[in-house]
């Protein structure tokens, strides 16, 4: 009879406890990622642009249009990131509330305009999931404990990891915090943490490089002297270590810069992502 009992109230108490959650969408994966972590299992988590996927150019999909309009809250990066999101929330006919995440950052301009990458300083980060917290409060006032809880928690972690950035960075001498990227999401990065990404000289994200870009490069390289490189639009292997064998320059690999990977992948969050990329940083200039 107890049993039967308590199997009752199982079956009672799992749909509301699932219809007690907050429906959120989050337009891609890194702010999923804070979400999460700040929501735990109160909050049901949708995010738009998966792992693996490029925010910029993301063309939303049918079903998209469904899950804006089934949320309560949508998180969005803001300072321009989403250009695709306005036209959807209207087309959804959506009452969700609209977050920025990103609101109390000051942005970093890219050419003239603003540099949507600021997570890439995990001070910034931190401000993201104050945001956050806060908007889930708001959403659900009975949670809003457990939300402050979740999020101290979290920011307590990210604490930890900004000093380990600092740490590695600081073992850097500082003549050779230096790389060339031809990704340009890592400003904020850079003025947070003193590693300056340079541009390659005649160098298209669009278009594989023609030998006189490499020769440039090279020349680049050589010029100022410039421990590594980190050329992810150079798909041809002999390519790179033709530039490595030129200059002296060490291969850096890829950094993870827009998105998370999957779960089996390098970054599947946040805090993976970072350690990935000063790993990757600092095994190419820490010499």
């Amino acid at each position: 009879m107890r049993r039967l009992l308590l199997c009752v109230l199982l079956l009672i108490a799992s749909p509301l406890h699932a219809a007690e959650r907050l429906n959120v969408v989050a337009s891609f994966s890194i702010l999923g990622d804070f979400v999460r972590n700040v929501g735990g299992d109160r909050v049901n988590v949708t995010t738009l642009v998966g792992p693996d996927s490029d925010v910029h150019v993301y063309t939303p999909a049918p079903g998209d249009a469904k899950r804006v309009a089934e949320a309560k809250l949508v998180i969005v990066n803001g300072l321009g990131l989403e250009g695709w999101m306005p036209r959807l929330v209207q087309s959804a006919g959506s009452k969700a509330i609209v977050v920025t995440a990103s609101a109390g950052i000051a942005p970093l301009k890219l050419g003239s305009v603003a540099d949507p990458h600021a997570w890439q300083s995990i001070p910034n980060a931190k401000i993201y999931v104050a945001d956050i917290a806060k908007a889930l409060a708001a959403a659900n006032p009975d949670d809003a404990a457990f939300f402050g809880a979740q999020a101290q928690a979290y920011l307590e972690k990210l604490e930890t990891l900004d000093r380990e950035v600092r740490e590695a960075v600081a073992r850097i001498p500082p003549d050779r915090r230096k790389v060339i990227s031809t990704h340009d999401a890592f400003g904020y990065f850079s003025a947070e943490y003193g590693i300056r990404f340079i541009a390659p000289l005649g160098v298209s994200t669009e278009t594989e490089p023609s030998a006189r870009d490499i020769a440039a490069i090279i020349g680049q390289i050589k010029a100022q002297k410039i421990p590594a490189v980190f050329l992810e639009n150079i798909s041809d292997d002999r390519l790179i270590r033709r530039i490595a064998a030129e200059t002296g320059s060490k291969v850096g690999g890829t950094l993870i810069s827009d998105g998370l990977t999957g779960e089996k992948g390098l970054a599947p969050t946040y805090i993976d992502m970072v350690r990935h990329n000063i790993k990757a940083l600092t095994s190419a200039l820490d010499h």
